[in-house]
């Protein structure tokens, strides 16, 4: 884990910094190919330079947040933002159902839409085509 996310995960609490650290030691395993930093003041994980999944404090839990989650046709994420984000929010490690995690982790890299160009674009999203990069891995 880099040394920003691990500084980040042990400025918390106890129950969230140990939510902190199964999402990102899950994150890691599952998109190892993916550059993870802390963004926005938050540890986020991107492939080839797109956003894909990261997670943040809030008052009262920890938000996983997966930007093309709304893509995902999960009934564990709830709708976040007006573009393509979704949410899972946790209070406590046994809430993190690992099975579930990994499948969307999984979605994660099959389903993207472009926020690396957002702005770029205007506000636009566009929906990326992931067949040649996982044809790669």
């Amino acid at each position: 884990m880099k040394e920003e996310i691990q500084n980040y995960n042990d400025k918390q609490a106890p129950e969230d910094k140990a939510i902190c650290h199964l999402l990102a030691n899950t994150i890691n395993r599952s998109l190892p190919e993916a550059e993870n930093k802390i963004w926005h003041a938050h540890p986020v994980w991107f492939l080839d330079g797109n956003p894909v999944v990261g997670y943040s404090k809030l008052k009262d839990s920890i938000r996983l947040l997966f930007w093309s989650g709304q893509s995902f046709d999960e009934q564990g994420l709830q709708n976040e933002g007006k573009f393509k984000a979704s949410e899972a929010r946790f209070t406590s490690v046994e809430q993190i159902n690992i099975a579930d995690l990994e499948r969307w982790l999984v979605k994660s890299r099959e389903i993207q839409w472009d926020y690396k160009n957002l702005v770029k674009r205007k506000g636009k999203l566009e929906r990326l085509n992931n067949s040649l990069y996982l044809l790669q891995k």
